[in-house]
C-alpha cells in the first residue's frame, strides 16, 4: 500500500511538474515564489524594528506577485485565480496609494 501511494504520488508530481512544463507553468511558479516573497520581507522589517510593521517592498511585493498570478489565472482560465487576484490587486494599488499620499504630506514640525 505504501510503495504503490508512492508510486501514484510520484506520478502526480511527474504529471503536474515535469509534463506540462511550459512557459506559463515556469511564470506562474515564479509569480508564486514573489508573491510568499512578501511575508519574508515583512518578517525580516518586523524582526528589525522589534514590532509588526509593513514595509513598502511588501506592498511592492505583493503587487508584482499578485498582477503576475492573475496574469497566469487569466491564461490558464482559472476563475478562483481570476477572482482572488483581481480583488486582491485593488487592495494593493490601494495601498500603495495610501503611502504615496503619506509621503507627499509635509512633515509637521515639533514645535507646533
Amino acid at each position: 500500500m505504501l510503495i504503490q501511494f508512492g508510486s501514484e504520488l510520484s506520478a502526480y508530481l511527474y504529471d503536474v511538474f515535469v509534463a506540462k512544463l511550459d512557459f506559463w507553468l515556469v511564470f506562474g511558479l515564479i509569480a508564486q515564489l514573489l508573491f510568499a516573497g512578501r511575508f519574508l520581507v515583512q518578517w525580516i522589517a518586523s524582526e528589525r524594528a522589534g514590532k509588526s510593521v509593513m514595509p513598502f517592498a511588501f506592498w511592492v511585493f505583493s503587487m508584482g506577485g499578485g498582477l503576475m498570478t492573475l496574469v497566469y489565472g487569466i491564461v490558464r482560465r482559472e476563475p478562483v485565480i481570476i477572482f482572488g487576484q483581481g480583488l486582491a490587486t485593488i487592495i494593493y494599488v490601494r495601498n500603495i496609494v495610501l503611502i504615496f499620499r503619506e509621503r507627499g504630506r509635509p512633515k509637521a514640525s515639533a514645535s507646533e
